[in-house]
């Protein structure tokens, strides 16, 4: 029986077990096992902590079912938090690289900063066609992709098994999405709910999602503003944690220097028996 020594850590309410790397552990059939809720440590997600040959650091990103994450929010947030503890950093602000690419971050105490990469492919108003009814969405990635649905009466729309037939439709195909549905509460401020990709179910919070959301309200929001800088937003989560985003945006609803700031708690940590 061999021990795994963890760390397990949240962020807004998504759980994660933080693990340095280890090059004989298969990740995949690990995050199965440790980020089983019943029978294993119970985690969103498994976050390795591995040398970097282009940054400072380097973050992979397993989900609860095995597959692996170009980018988590809430995840970098915490490994930033971990990274400051335990592995002594020598600038404040320090890289991470990613599959989405090289992000920034930043931690003091429980609280976290990134900034992430670029999004892309940013679709308005995309036709969906979902259990017989017609309906238009917001598509960004951000990392990794996302919809966008603006909804009222948020707490009462069927997260799960609306987030599962976008998450999967045509549109979407080969990688999939995670699906945000977002209700506007008053000037610069939305609530979320996520379904989040990986999970293949609504978690407390998604760090990207809740980025997406930002950025896809704040463009609907101000229809006439063509550029403006350090523009931002705070999006309530499930979990209850308001987390704030920042960023600029530019001519041609280009989105640059977005960041993501929000809590990064320290849980437990102790010994996973691998057999």
């Amino acid at each position: 029986m061999r021990k795994i020594l963890f760390t397990k850590m949240a962020g807004a309410g998504n759980d994660f077990l933080v693990i340095n790397e280890d090059p004989k552990l298969d990740y995949q059939k690990l995050a199965v096992k440790m980020c089983a809720r019943q029978n294993g440590v119970g985690a969103d997600g498994i976050l390795v902590l591995d040398n970097s040959k282009t940054t400072d650091y380097k973050m992979r990103i397993i989900n609860a079912d095995g597959s692996e994450a170009e980018m988590c929010g809430n995840g970098a947030r915490c490994m930033a938090a971990y990274i400051v503890a335990k592995a002594a950093p020598k600038k404040k602000l320090f890289g991470m690289e990613t599959l989405a690419g090289t992000i920034l971050a930043e931690a003091d105490g429980d609280i976290a900063r990134v900034r992430l990469s670029d999004p892309k492919d940013y679709r308005p108003g995309v036709p969906l066609t979902i259990a017989g009814n017609k309906m238009q969405v917001d598509y960004i990635d951000t990392g990794v992709p996302h919809v966008v649905v603006f909804v009222e009466k948020l707490q009462e729309i069927d997260v799960n098994k609306l987030g599962a037939l976008i998450r999967n439709h045509g549109q979407f195909k080969p990688r999939g999405t995670n699906v945000n549905f977002v209700e506007h509460i008053r000037q610069g401020h939305v609530a979320v709910r996520t379904f989040e990709r990986g999970v293949e179910g609504e978690t407390l919070a998604c760090g990207t999602g809740s980025v997406a959301s930002a950025l896809i309200s704040y463009i609907h929001a101000n229809p006439k503003v063509e550029e403006r800088v350090d523009a931002s937003m705070k999006v309530l989560t499930k979990s209850t944690e308001l987390l704030e985003v920042s960023f600029d945006l530019l001519k041609g609803k280009k989105i640059t220097n977005v960041w993501l700031k929000g809590s990064a708690r320290f849980i437990a940590q102790g010994e996973y028996f691998l057999d």
